[in-house]
């Protein structure tokens, strides 16, 4: 049989919980039935309609008991397979995104720091010679 291939229009129109295909390493998936048991949410699944969602799903690093499931949902190989179908606007977002949890997790550092730094400054004055 041979593999069928999905052009874009197609991944377009199936961007619905009712019916939903994703896009990932040119091969598009049908992932209506696993939407609601994916443990991250059907959120993160849904955000990424109509466009490739590989760099999503590999920065996550799936188990191999996630990509064991994705034969058995193949439809497909996609039609524009060197086509990128993220667009400039969420690259944008990604990149703030990126840059907040980053800068997050400066802060994750320095606060502790600070209070522990200020906690022994205060003991320091607080119990030094009378």
């Amino acid at each position: 049989m041979a593999a069928k291939t999905v052009t874009i229009d197609d991944l377009r129109a199936h961007n619905t919980k009712d019916s939903f295909y994703i896009l990932i390493h040119s091969k598009v998936y049908d992932v209506t039935k696993f939407i609601d048991e994916h443990p991250g949410g059907d959120e993160v699944i849904l955000a990424e309609a109509g466009q490739d969602a590989t760099e999503a799903f590999e920065d996550v690093g799936h188990s191999d008991e996630a990509r064991a499931l994705l034969p058995d949902m193949l439809v497909g190989d996609f039609e524009g397979s060197d086509i990128k179908l993220k667009s400039g606007a969420s690259a944008a977002q990604a990149s703030r995104v990126s840059g907040a949890v980053e800068q997050g997790s400066n802060l994750m550092y320095f606060v502790p720091l600070g209070l522990l730094g200020a906690y022994f400054a205060w003991r320091f004055y607080t119990t030094g010679s009378a």
